[in-house]
């Protein structure tokens, strides 16, 4: 919800001081971030507001105490402005593909009454929002090679290999510095944004004018799938899931309870017998680069699989083991977490364990044009279409019911259309992949 053209660093700084069981900190923060930039006089176009849905005993429950959470089947959080929601993630005990889209309707509409507390507070001691200098590429400029490049870029990505399209654009843009540079001396320090945007509004035009994809595929066809197990003989499972050029390796180990982890947070949780990391080296997507700790997106990744897989897990009585998933990227073209997902699957089953059902995960991507009207939703979006499109939706769950779900926008916000049409066509995907 920042402008585009902004350079200013922000920084929000959100502490917990104290606990209240009933109260989730992190919607508190949410709100808390949201009043602070909307009274601040940093330009943004909020505000936005948080809710935390819970389903207990069939009934949605808006905000639910710590006691309701503990039997409740649905971990919601929405975030929304008044016209349109900007953030959803889940956690869920299967729950149907209807009661989700309802649950975030629900989380909307109670949104707005706190939209309308926050409105209150920036009226009485809002700041006005300071100008800045724009920071957004010339417009003659970027039109003039625009027109210069825009067949050859064209031909460069009509391809379904990323590593074809990566290697025909390396003379592309030395024809643009060579014929540019005199005219526009800045030109080399704005090249990455230039072929960023001139690839962004290609890809963009084919997909809403043309209805093409830049691999030839169907908004909702899902790319080669290949699956195997048994693959590391020293681990108790490992499951090897490709789709496309996205491939994803998942190993699965199990020990005694007591190596179960420990925890010491500020919830009620204490330890945890399950445990999924996820790993994404340098090489998957052909750089040169150390590895490092685990970064914001491995952290955010591993959990959206773990919360994926917990509602199938076999009780500790059933099944009195920790069990420790590591996934391995070993190729990635989009949609990393969801192979991941699959792969997990696959290694729990390999190593014996008695899960309740398959588990498969799928990403939907979306692309705008200038009225809310005007979409197209694309299943099982490739690197691309994640780079330059609006939304990563990815939805994972069984075939009864959804287990998780994540959502990243580039755009002020869903349309209700929007919301309930992605939900479908993640369900059609994941049946389709099990």
């Amino acid at each position: 919800l920042f402008p585009k053209d902004l350079r200013n660093d922000v920084a929000l700084t959100l502490t917990v001081m104290s606990v209240d069981p009933d109260c989730s900190p992190e919607i508190t923060a949410m709100i808390g971030a949201s009043i602070a930039l909307s009274i601040s006089d940093i330009p943004w176009n909020g505000p936005i507001g948080g809710v935390f849905m819970g389903l207990v005993d069939g009934k949605l429950v808006v905000n639910p105490n710590a006691e309701e959470q503990k039997k409740s089947d649905l971990q919601l959080t929405v975030a929304a402005t008044m016209k349109k929601v900007v953030m959803i993630e889940a956690g869920a005990n299967q729950v149907s593909d209807e009661t989700m889209f309802e649950a975030i309707m629900k989380a909307h509409e109670e949104i707005k009454d706190l939209l309308v507390f926050i409105n209150g507070i920036v009226d009485e001691i809002g700041k006005p929002k300071f100008s800045y200098p724009s920071c957004e590429l010339d417009h003659d400029m970027f039109d003039e090679i625009f027109a210069f490049c825009e067949k050859d870029v064209m031909d460069a990505l009509d391809t379904d290999d990323k590593n074809v399209r990566d290697t025909k654009m390396v003379p592309i843009k030395d024809a643009i510095l060579e014929k540019f540079t005199e005219k526009y001396p800045a030109l080399p320090g704005m090249m990455d944004e230039l072929v960023y945007k001139i690839q962004k509004k290609i890809v963009r035009r084919w997909l809403l004018v043309d209805k093409k994809r830049v691999d030839g595929r169907r908004m909702d066809q899902i790319r080669p799938l290949a699956a195997e197990v048994g693959i590391l003989p020293r681990v108790h499972g490992s499951g090897l899931f490709t789709r496309g050029q996205t491939q994803v390796m998942t190993a699965a180990t199990l020990g005694t309870l007591s190596e179960a982890q420990m925890l010491d947070g500020i919830d009620s949780e204490t330890s945890k017998r399950y445990m999924h990391h996820y790993n994404m080296p340098g090489f998957s997507t052909g750089e040169a680069k150390p590895v490092r700790s685990p970064g914001r997106r491995e952290i955010g990744h591993g959990a959206l699989a773990e919360r994926s897989l917990i509602p199938v897990l076999p009780s500790e009585a059933e099944f009195p083991y920790a069990i420790r998933l590591v996934s391995d990227v070993v190729s990635s073209n989009g949609s990393t977490s969801q192979g991941s997902v699959c792969g997990s699957t696959l290694a729990l089953m390999d190593a014996g364990v008695p899960i309740k059902k398959m588990v498969a995960g799928i990403s939907c991507g979306l692309v705008t044009g200038d009225t809310d009207d005007d979409f197209v939703l694309l299943t099982d979006i490739q690197g691309l279409e994640d780079f330059f499109g609006d939304m990563d939706f990815k939805v994972t769950g069984t075939e009864d019911g959804i287990t998780a779900i994540q959502m990243d926008i580039k755009i002020h916000g869903l349309t209700r259309p929007i919301v309930e049409g992605a939900i479908a066509r993640c369900r059609e995907a994941r049946m389709f992949i099990m």
